[in-house]
C-alpha cells in the first residue's frame, strides 16, 4: 500500500492533538474519542503531557485508509519545543498546520510556516474552531496576508472561483484550466507538492466537522515521493522506552530495512535487533520495513537525529537554536562527575540542549530555548535518575569571530618520538557564513590522508575563541602547509599540531565577540506603537517601517537576546493581551558592551590547558613548550606569503570606475542587470560655460552607502513626513542626497528595503547623481551594505556607511569601512547647504557689483 508521513503542526492550544484524535477516529483506528482536557487523548502518552494539556514529545500514529496508509507525526506546539518540531521535519511528505480560526496565525503560527518554507514542505491548512463566531472571508484573506497568497480554498473545489484560483499556479496549470475548464488530481497534487497551492480547509475538530474532508484531500493531492530499490534512511529522533532500552526513530526513505540486519555507523558496525512500529503507546515488531515506513530500530547505539543511513543524503543545519545557557544546579552531595554521563541521554534526544561541563567552576551548563523547557527537563530528571535538579539564572550564548587581514596560524607537536606541524589561514566571513573549511596545500609537501586527517580534525569539535571561551564562526579556516615524520608521525599528532595552529591564528587575529539577535514580529494596535518603538530604541534595537493590517499594526523588528528579556509579558500588559510577540534566532552580531562582557567573563586563553595557545618543540632528547607569541620563531617549515593588499597605483585605477565598480558588486548579489542602469552623467559640452577650478581628487574615491530606511526614522522632518506618506519621504531623502553629492563629490549608494516584496530581484537605479538601490526579496538594506562594504573595502576603497543602527556600525567597522551615525550624516548634509548657500550668496553680491569675473572666482569654490 501506498505510504505517506504527514505531521501536524500548530501553535500551542490551536487544537492539533485533537484534530488528531479526530482524524484516527474516522479513519479507524480508535473506537472513541479522547480529549486533550479529560487527559485521555490517544497521542498524549507521557505523564507530563496528560497534566499540561499540552504535547511535548513528538509521536506517532498509524492510519489505515482504503488507498493510503498514513503515519501521523504530532509534534509539540510550546515555542520552547519547537527544535524537537524541526528535527521530525527531516521525515515529513507534507504537514498539517492547524490554525485556531478565532486567533488566526499567532506568533508560532509564523515561526513554523518559515520553518516549512526553509526545508520546501508541502502544506496543507486546517482551520480550526470554525465552531465559533468567525468571519470566514476575513479569515482567509488575513492568511493569505501573513502566510502565502497561494492559500486556496478547497471546500470550494469544483466551482469556476476555484479552478480559475487553482490555475494560477504556473503556466501549465493555466494552459489546462484554459483547455479544460477544470484540473485533473495530478495537476493539483503537482501544485501542492511544488508549494504554488496551499489546501485550506474549515472545521472543528472537537465535532469532527471538516475533518473527513481533510482525510479525502490528504489521499488525493498529497504529494506521491518516489523511493529508490537501494536502502536510505534517515534518523529523526532518539528516545527511550520506559525500560530504558534506547530508540533510534527513523524513516526509510529506499530499499528495505530487516531486522538483523548491520548498519555502518561511527562506533563500527551496528545490528538492528528489533524494529518497531508505533502507534501511540504501543507498538507491533516488524520483521522488515520498506520505503516510506517510520519505525523505531533498537540495538543501535551511536545514531543521532539528523544521521543519513545508506544513500540518504545530508540534511539542513537546524535553524532554531537556543540563545539562552543555564548552569545545572545539582542536589547537595551529588558527584557532577557520575551525573553527567546520565545527562548525556537527554542530550542523545535533544542535541540543542548542548551539554557542558565547565571543569574551572565544576559546573554543568546547558541549553535551553524558555522556562517551560526548563520545567519540564526538571520533571524528566526526577523521573528517570531521581535527582531534584534546579538552574541557575540564563546567560547569553555568545560567539567569536576575527575581523581585518588574515592570518597564519602554526601548531607543532613533537614531543619524543612524536612530529607533526600544521600551518592553517584563518580569514574573516561576512555574517552568518558559519566556518568554511578548505586545502590549498600541496600533496607534494603533505600526503593526501595527511591532509584529510588535518580537515577531519578542524571539523570534529566546537573552537573556542580567545576573548571569552566562545565558540568560532564566521571565518575560513584553509589548510596551507603541514609536515610529517615517516617514523615518528601517528594519527593524534595532526589532532594535537591542527588545534594548536587554530589557537595560535586566533591569539594573533583581530577578535571580535558577537552576541545573538532575535527577529521580532509584533502584532499591536496601533495605539502601542510609540511604546513597541520607544522600546527597541531602548533595546540597541532595529525595526522595519510599520504595516497596517485592519485594526493592527505588524512591526518587523531586530534586537539582541541580552535586552529582549522578558518583553513578550511585557508586551502582553501595555497592549492589554491584544499584542502578540514571535521571535526567532536572527544570528549574530558584533556585542554592544564587548569590553564588559569579556571582563565578566574573565577568560584567560593562556591558561586553558584544553586548548593551550602554544606548540610543544623537541632538544636533547625531549619536548619542551613553546608559548605561542614564540612559536613562529622555532616552526621548522616557512610562513606562508600572505595575500598582499593591492598596489596604490591599481587602486587608484580601479577606483575610477565607479559603475563598473557597482555593477560588478550588484550582480554578484542579484545576477546580471541592463548596462544602462549604470551609466554615467554625460559629461558636460566642452566650451559651454565657465571653467570650474576643483582640486586634485585622491585616487581613491569615496564611497558614502546609506541605509535609506535608518535616515528616514532618524531625522526628524523626515520622520513626520513618513507618518503621512513614506513615498515622498524617500523621495525628499533622495533630493537631500543629490545636493550633498553635487557639492562633495563622492559615491553616493542610497539602499531601500525591499525585502517584503514577493519575488522581488532587486534593482539599481540612477537618480540625478546618486544610484538607489532596491533589495531583492529576503534581503535587507544591512545584508546588502555588508557585502558591498565587504567587498569594496577588501580592495583598500575608502568607504563611510551612514546608518542609525549601532550593531551594523560594528559590523562596517570590522571591515575597514568608516562609520557615520545618523545625526553625523544630517550634520555634514546640513554644513553642505550652509556652504552652498554662502557660495550663492556671495555669487549674487558680486554680480550686483557688476563683477562677472569675481561671481566665476566663487563658484570655482565649489
Amino acid at each position: 500500500m501506498r505510504k505517506l508521513t504527514a505531521g501536524i503542526l500548530a501553535h500551542v492550544d490551536a487544537g492539533k492533538t485533537t484534530l488528531s484524535e479526530a482524524m484516527l477516529y474516522l479513519g479507524g483506528a480508535l473506537r472513541t474519542l479522547g480529549r486533550v482536557d479529560h487527559a485521555d487523548a490517544f497521542l498524549d502518552t507521557h505523564e507530563l503531557e496528560r497534566e499540561r494539556g499540552i504535547t511535548i514529545f513528538s509521536k506517532q500514529a498509524v492510519l489505515s485508509l482504503p488507498d493510503v496508509e498514513i503515519t501521523l507525526l504530532d509534534t509539540p506546539g510550546h515555542v520552547d519545543f519547537a527544535a524537537e518540531v524541526e528535527r521530525t521535519l527531516q521525515v515529513l511528505d507534507c504537514a498539517i498546520l492547524v490554525v485556531s480560526a478565532p486567533d488566526g496565525p499567532q506568533g508560532h503560527t509564523l515561526t513554523l510556516w518559515r520553518l516549512l518554507e526553509k526545508h520546501g514542505i508541502p502544506v496543507f491548512l486546517f482551520l480550526n474552531k470554525m465552531d465559533q463566531p468567525v468571519d470566514r472571508p476575513a479569515l482567509l484573506e488575513k492568511l493569505k496576508r501573513s502566510l502565502s497568497p497561494a492559500l486556496l480554498d478547497f471546500t470550494a473545489y469544483g466551482q469556476d472561483s476555484f479552478w480559475e484560483d487553482a490555475a494560477l499556479g504556473d503556466e501549465l496549470a493555466l494552459q489546462e484550466y484554459l483547455e479544460k475548464g477544470a484540473l485533473a488530481d495530478g495537476t493539483l497534487r503537482r501544485l501542492v507538492g511544488s508549494r504554488r497551492c496551499f489546501p485550506c480547509f474549515f472545521g472543528a475538530a472537537l465535532k469532527t466537522q471538516g475533518v473527513q474532508e481533510l482525510l479525502d484531500a490528504l489521499s488525493r493531492f498529497a504529494p506521491r515521493p518516489p523511493y529508490g530499490a537501494e536502502f536510505s534512511a534517515r534518523v529523526f529522533k532518539i528516545s527511550r522506552d520506559a525500560q530504558g532500552t534506547r530508540l533510534t526513530h527513523l524513516k526509510v526513505t529506499g530499499g528495505e530495512l530487516p531486522v538483523k540486519s548491520t548498519l555502518a555507523l561511527p562506533g563500527g558496525q551496528e545490528k538492528i535487533d528489533q524494529l518497531r512500529i508505533y502507534s501511540g503507546a504501543k507498538f507491533t515488531a516488524a520483521n522488515v520495513v520498506g520505503a516510506g515506513t517510520v519505525c523505531a530500530a533498537v540495538g543501535l547505539a551511536s545514531t543521532y537525529p539528523g544521521q543519513p543511513l545508506g544513500q540518504e543524503g545530508p540534511w539542513a543545519a537546524p535553524a532554531l537554536e537556543p540563545a539562552l545557557t543555564y548552569q545545572l544546579i545539582l542536589p547537595e552531595g551529588a558527584d557532577p562527575h557520575m551525573v553527567l554521563p546520565q545527562l548525556r541521554q537527554l542530550e542523545e534526544e535533544d542535541p540543542q540542549l548542548h551539554l557542558e561541563w565547565n571543569e574551572a567552576l565544576g559546573a554543568i551548563h546547558l541549553r535551553l530555548m524558555g522556562r517551560v523547557q526548563a520545567e519540564v527537563l526538571k520533571r524528566v530528571v526526577l523521573s528517570r535518575f531521581g535527582l531534584s535538579v534546579d538552574f541557575g539564572p540564563g546567560h547569553v550564548v555568545y560567539r567569536e569571530t576575527i575581523a581585518g587581514p588574515a592570518v597564519e596560524g602554526v601548531g607543532h607537536f613533537e614531543p619524543l618520538r612524536h612530529y607533526a606541524e600544521v600551518h592553517l589561514l584563518l580569514e574573516p566571513l561576512p555574517q552568518g557564513s558559519g566556518l568554511v573549511l578548505d586545502t590549498a596545500c600541496s600533496e607534494d609537501r603533505l600526503d593526501r590522508n595527511w591532509q584529510r586527517l588535518v580537515l577531519t580534525h578542524l571539523g570534529e569539535k566546537v573552537y573556542k575563541g580567545v576573548l571569552t571561551g566562545s565558540a568560532i564562526t564566521d571565518m575560513k579556516i584553509t589548510l596551507v602547509a603541514g609536515r610529517a615524520h615517516e617514523k615518528h608521525t601517528e594519527g593524534g599528532d595532526f589532532r594535537q599540531a591542527t588545534y594548536r595552529a587554530v589557537r595560535h591564528g586566533l591569539m594573533k587575529a583581530q577578535s571580535v565577540l558577537l552576541e545573538p539577535w532575535y527577529t521580532l514580529r509584533l502584532e499591536l494596535p496601533a495605539s502601542s506603537l510609540g511604546r513597541a518603538l520607544a522600546d527597541l530604541q531602548r533595546m540597541g534595537g532595529e525595526n522595519d517601517p510599520p504595516e497596517t493590517i485592519g485594526d493592527e499594526v505588524v512591526l518587523t523588528a531586530r534586537a539582541p537576546v541580552a535586552a529582549f528579556g522578558d518583553y513578550a509579558l511585557e508586551v502582553a500588559a501595555y497592549t492589554k493581551g491584544h499584542g502578540r510577540v514571535s521571535c526567532t534566532l536572527g544570528g549574530y552580531r558584533p556585542c554592544g558592551e564587548a569590553e564588559k562582557i569579556i571582563a565578566e567573563i574573565g577568560y584567560d586563553p593562556e591558561m586553558d590547558v584544553d586548548d593551550p595557545p602554544g606548540s610543544v618543540f623537541c632538544a636533547h632528547g625531549a619536548g619542551y613548550q613553546v608559548p605561542w607569541y614564540e612559536v613562529e620563531n622555532h616552526m621548522h617549515l616557512p610562513p606562508f606569503d600572505l595575500p598582499e593588499p593591492p598596489r596604490e597605483e591599481e587602486t587608484a585605477a580601479r577606483g575610477l570606475e565607479l559603475d563598473h565598480e557597482l555593477q560588478a558588486i550588484f550582480e554578484k548579489t542579484y545576477g546580471a542587470v541592463k548596462p544602462r542602469a549604470f551609466q554615467p552623467p554625460p559629461k558636460p559640452a566642452e566650451g559651454g560655460g565657465p571653467k570650474v577650478q576643483v582640486p586634485a581628487p585622491d585616487p581613491r574615491p569615496e564611497y558614502l552607502l546609506v541605509d535609506g530606511y535608518n535616515m528616514i526614522f532618524a531625522w526628524k522632518d523626515l520622520n513626520q513626513v513618513a507618518k503621512e506618506n513614506l513615498d515622498a519621504a524617500r523621495w525628499m531623502l533622495m533630493d537631500i542626497l543629490s545636493n550633498y553629492q553635487g557639492f562633495k563629490q563622492n559615491r553616493v549608494i542610497l539602499v531601500f528595503d525591499a525585502y517584503k516584496v514577493p519575488g522581488g530581484t532587486g534593482s539599481v537605479q540612477r537618480y540625478h547623481n546618486i544610484h538607489v538601490v532596491y533589495t531583492k526579496e529576503a534581503e535587507t538594506a544591512d545584508a546588502y551594505i555588508e557585502k558591498a562594504s565587504y567587498e569594496l573595502s577588501r580592495d583598500n576603497q575608502r568607504v563611510r556607511v551612514a546608518t542609525a543602527d549601532f550593531a551594523e556600525q560594528l559590523i562596517i567597522l570590522g571591515h575597514g569601512a568608516l562609520r557615520l551615525s545618523a545625526q553625523d550624516l544630517r550634520e555634514e548634509v546640513e554644513r553642505t547647504h550652509g556652504e552652498i548657500d554662502q557660495i550663492i550668496s556671495a555669487n549674487r553680491l558680486a554680480l550686483r557689483g557688476g563683477t562677472m569675473r569675481a561671481a566665476f572666482e566663487n563658484a570655482g569654490k565649489i
